[in-house]
C-alpha cells in the first residue's frame, strides 16, 4: 500500500524517535500495558503515554480497553502496517539497547506466567468452585453437549484441561481423549477425577499450549475451556489448536464475554477481561477456521454473587479437497478417443 509523501514523512518522523521505535519493537512481541512499558523502559508514565498517543495518531499502534486497563499492540490493519513491519525488520537484533529491552520484556512475561501458574497451583482442588463466579457450569455443559452433538469421534484434545471436566463430559463420544495442562497440581486433580470416573481411554499430560505435543491433524475436536483469559497471547493458542485439527475437525472455545470486574486480575490472575465476538472471530478466521456458531450464556440476576456471561464459539477446519481425477485416453468415451 502506497502512502502520500506527507503521510510517509510524518510516519517516519514518528517512528524514528528512539523511544517510540523501542516501543514499536516491544509491541511487536505482544500486547502490553502502559505499566508494562514503563517498567521495561524505565521512563515515567506520562512520557510513555505521550509517545503511545503519537504512535496511535499515525496508525502505527492500536489501543483497547479491558476494564481499568489499557492495552496496546501493533496495528494489524491500515495503510501504515506494512511500513511499520519493514522498519522493524531493519533493526539489528544484536543492538545492546534492543537486547536489554527484550530481556526486560521476557522478565515481565515471566512474572505474569508465574503468577498465573502459582494461582493454578494454589487453587487446584478449588478450581471448579471458582468457576461458579460465571454462569453455572451445568448450563455451560448442557450448551456444549447440544453444540457438539452426539456423533462419535475418534479423538478429543482438551487444552488447559484443569480438573478434566471436559474429558468426563464427552467420555461416551471419543475413542481417545487427551488433556493438556501446564500445572502439575491440576494434572494430579484431573487424573484423580478420571480414575474416580473409571475413564481409561483418556489421559492427561503436562504441556505447553503454544507448543503442543501433538502432530498436525491429530484430533477431531479440540476444546479450550476458560483458558484464553489467562494467556498473554490467546491468538497463538488458537493457532496451535487449529494446527492439530483434522480436516473438517472442530474447535470449541469457552470463555468470558467482555466485563469490567478488575479484581479478577489481582485475585484470580486474569490477564484479559473477556473477549468480544469480533476479536475471537478474527483470530479464528486468520488461522483458516470458519465460525459456525456463537452462543452467549447470560447470567440470571444474582444479588449476592457476581456472575459473568460465558461465550461459546464453534469453528471448523476446512475439509480436504478431493484429489483431481486423472483422465487417461482409456477412460475417455470411445467416440472421443482417437
Amino acid at each position: 500500500m502506497s502512502l502520500a509523501l506527507e503521510k510517509l514523512v510524518d510516519v517516519l518522523k514518528t517512528a524514528g524517535e528512539p523511544t517510540r521505535f523501542r516501543l514499536l519493537m516491544l509491541l511487536s512481541g505482544g500486547d502490553l500495558t502502559v505499566s508494562d512499558l514503563t517498567d521495561i523502559l524505565g521512563q515515567s508514565q506520562p512520557r510513555i503515554s505521550r509517545h503511545l498517543k503519537l504512535l496511535s495518531e499515525e496508525g502505527l499502534i492500536e489501543r483497547y480497553q479491558e476494564g481499568a486497563w489499557a492495552f496496546f499492540r501493533l496495528s494489524r490493519e491500515g495503510e501504515t502496517t506494512q511500513l511499520a513491519g519493514l522498519l522493524l525488520r531493519q533493526a539489528d537484533p544484536t543492538d545492546p539497547v534492543l537486547v536489554r529491552d527484550g530481556e526486560r520484556l521476557a522478565e515481565v512475561k515471566r512474572i505474569r506466567s508465574e503468577r498465573a501458574q502459582a494461582y493454578f497451583s494454589r487453587n487446584a482442588t478449588e478450581w471448579d468452585e471458582l468457576r461458579r463466579l460465571h454462569v453455572s457450569e451445568a448450563q455451560v455443559e448442557a450448551a456444549l453437549v447440544d453444540l457438539v452433538g452426539e456423533e462419535a469421534m475418534d479423538s478429543l484434545l482438551d487444552l488447559g484441561t484443569g480438573t478434566g471436566s471436559i474429558l468426563q463430559l464427552f467420555q461416551n463420544q471419543y475413542r481417545r481423549g487427551v488433556g493438556i495442562d501446564a500445572s502439575r497440581d491440576m494434572l494430579s486433580v484431573a487424573r484423580a477425577n478420571l480414575d474416580r470416573a473409571g475413564i481409561l481411554k483418556a489421559s492427561v499430560r503436562h504441556g505447553d499450549i503454544f507448543n503442543l505435543p501433538a502432530e498436525a491433524g491429530d484430533f477431531d475436536l479440540v476444546t479450550i475451556h476458560q483458558v484464553l483469559h489467562f494467556l498473554e497471547q490467546p491468538e497463538r493458542a488458537i493457532a496451535e489448536a487449529a494446527r492439530v485439527l483434522r480436516p473438517g475437525g472442530r474447535l470449541v472455545i469457552v470463555d468470558l464475554a467482555p466485563h469490567s470486574l478488575d479484581y479478577l486480575r489481582d485475585d484470580h490472575a486474569h490477564l484479559r477481561l473477556g473477549f468480544s465476538h469480533q476479536i475471537v472471530n478474527d483470530w479464528l478466521g486468520k488461522v483458516g477456521l470458519s465460525v459456525e456458531k456463537v452462543i452467549d450464556l447470560r447470567p440470571q440476576d444474582q444479588k449476592d454473587t457476581p456472575a459473568l456471561t460465558v461465550t461459546i464459539w464453534l469453528a471448523r477446519s476446512p475439509v480436504a479437497a478431493a484429489p483431481p481425477t486423472t483422465v487417461t485416453r482409456s477412460s475417455l468415451p470411445l467416440e472421443n478417443a482417437s
